[in-house]
């Protein structure tokens, strides 16, 4: 098995994004994206990403997509077992793309653990406003897709991240990298993209706290 094969954990969001862009700028092969997929709903866990609009980002990237279909109870079971599909396709790493929350690492190192692979998180421990200034310099070109209404107003949806809005973000009292929660992002250009994603906003979605971009 070639050790520079690896899958990347997946969200469509700028950490992922980046840490793929890392890890393949170190030279690394990525296998496949995984994403988790809420079980019964077309919609992504967390960054509330289609069927479609992820299978057009694989597109894009030229990079397969491998999907965990599953509820709350099922999350760790079904990410093994796609991790394990990952491995058939001859990844040996699992990458992720978190920054310095312990419990989130443990996390991703257990489903290793118990898939046989080994682990990377290519920004672990780095300054997070660093990182999204990197992101953005990189050439990437992402929107903000959700944001969590107790830090920040829905007029922050469907901005596209600029050091500005960065700016805006942290006069909020936000984290700029959106570590907490604050917001999510959805990366629809940059220099992994072979074109770019092409969305319609349908309309903003106010609910349980929180504001989304329905997109199609």
């Amino acid at each position: 098995m070639n050790n520079k094969n690896f899958v990347m954990s997946f969200s469509g969001g700028k950490d992922s994004t980046l840490a793929l862009y890392r890890m393949i700028n170190r030279g690394y092969n990525p296998v496949a994206i995984l994403t988790t997929i809420k079980k019964n709903e077309d919609e992504s866990w967390t960054h509330g990403l289609s069927d479609d609009m992820l299978q057009r980002v694989s597109k894009s990237l030229n990079i397969p997509l491998l999907k965990v279909e599953c509820d709350v109870c099922e999350y760790e079971k079904r990410f093994e077992e796609v991790l394990k599909e990952a491995k058939s396709m001859g990844a040996s790493i699992c990458a992720y793309g978190d920054i310095d929350i312990e419990d989130h690492k443990k996390w991703g190192i257990d489903r290793c653990t118990n898939a046989d692979l080994d682990y990377e998180f290519p920004l672990w421990q780095e300054d997070r406003e660093s990182l999204v200034h990197e992101f953005i310099d990189s050439g990437f070109t992402t929107i903000i897709k959700k944001v969590n209404l107790s830090f920040m107003g829905e007029e922050f949806l469907g901005k596209k991240l600029t050091k500005d809005v960065v700016e805006d973000i942290k006069k909020t009292g936000s984290d700029p990298c959106g570590e907490n929660g604050e917001y999510h992002t959805f990366v629809v250009d940059g220099p992994l993209f072979k074109s770019p994603i092409e969305f319609d906003v349908k309309k903003i979605v106010l609910d349980h706290g929180y504001g989304h971009l329905e997109i199609l």
